[in-house]
């Protein structure tokens, strides 16, 4: 009885922090955006992405994928956003697998700043490549897509300027360790 009551728990505790990693996500994404006048499909540059960069490091891809997948999705179905809710979760649950399995390679579990960093840097390009995609299906051209990238660049470059410093906070955590 006290194995499977063990094993209950940490299911249990498993479920209560990725459902919380994915509300953490789109909080960020809902509350702290900015939507740049580019272009229509210019986008948002919003902190969203640190919370996915945050959750991927911190938790691993399986979480970070599902944070940003699901919340980055929420996001977009209750925001007007709703054509993009299935792009975005291809998109963002991508992102959020390719940083944490790099920060989490060779056991590492996210404690090392160079390859977290490397981590959320490759990650982009698979980003923008999903949303790219996506835009030439919705808009049938390859140049209006283009005028997204440079938004989706920021908003990625401000995610990886405030996660790796609050990462390396948390990770001197013993909760994070």
């Amino acid at each position: 009885m006290q194995k499977t009551t063990s094993y209950s728990n940490a299911r249990t505790f498993d479920l209560i922090v990725t459902s919380m990693l994915i509300a953490l996500v789109f909080v960020a994404t809902l509350l702290l955006n900015i939507k740049l006048p580019i272009a229509a499909n210019g986008g948002l540059v919003h902190l969203g992405t640190t919370m996915l960069f945050i959750a991927s490091i911190l938790f691993g891809p399986k979480k970070g994928a599902l944070a940003g997948a699901i919340g980055m999705g929420l996001f977009d179905l209750v925001s007007g956003w709703t054509l993009w809710a299935p792009f975005t979760i291809v998109a963002r649950g991508l992102q959020g697998y390719l940083v944490g399995k790099i920060a989490w390679s060779l056991g590492r579990n996210g404690n090392s700043i160079a390859f977290n960093l490397l981590a959320t840097i490759i990650s982009i390009p698979f980003m923008l490549g999903v949303y790219y995609v996506c835009e030439r299906v919705i808009y049938g051209s390859w140049v209006i897509p283009l005028a997204s990238i440079p938004g989706n660049i920021v908003q990625n470059v401000v995610g990886i300027i405030i996660a790796i410093p609050v990462c390396v906070v948390l990770k001197k955590i013993s909760i994070f360790k």
